[in-house]
């Protein structure tokens, strides 16, 4: 059994050591087969501490590039929401427009009727006032010939009678 005083104290933080110290150590110690095994544990924890290392710098990489992916659909998300708004926007914009030109030549439309109408009426005023105005004209003329006639008559008669 070797003497507990010839034994190398272990390091209080072993993942400091690296897998080249530890064999040094070894080398310095003497090789027997319980430092052969100590320098291996040493050397294996090294290594484990050191793949914990990598494994935990992965996962933050891969947290990474989860975020950087997330940030990617997020920001193509935006932009697809953008160009749709704005194309509904423009759309609506469009159809207020066609909406209103269509209006417009309603109205114009309807003031066109309207100014048609007034005219017809105003024309078949006048035809019919003229047409009144013809026909009272006739029968003034007839009032007359008739007044002329009965006027005769009675001259006639009168100088039937005064001869």
């Amino acid at each position: 059994m070797p003497n507990p005083k010839d034994r190398i104290k272990k390091p209080s933080a072993p993942a400091e050591l690296s897998a080249e110290t530890a064999s040094e150590a070894a080398e310095e110690r003497g090789k027997s087969p319980l430092d052969e095994v100590m320098s291996q544990a040493e050397r294996a924890y090294a290594a484990y501490m050191d793949a914990e290392r990598q494994v935990a710098k992965a996962y933050h990489e891969n947290e990474t590039q989860v975020a950087k992916a997330y940030k990617r659909a997020e920001a193509q998300s935006s932009r697809s929401y953008e160009a749709k708004m704005t194309q509904a926007l423009k759309d609506r914009d469009e159809a207020i427009a066609k909406a209103a030109k269509a209006r417009e030549n309603a109205i114009q439309r309807a003031e066109e009727a309207h100014a048609a109408a007034v005219a017809a009426a105003g024309n078949n005023c006048d035809a019919a006032v003229a047409e009144a105005a013809r026909v009272r004209d006739e029968q003034i003329e007839k009032a007359w010939q008739v007044r002329d006639q009965t006027i005769d008559q009675a001259w006639q008669i009168y100088s039937k009678i005064a001869r």
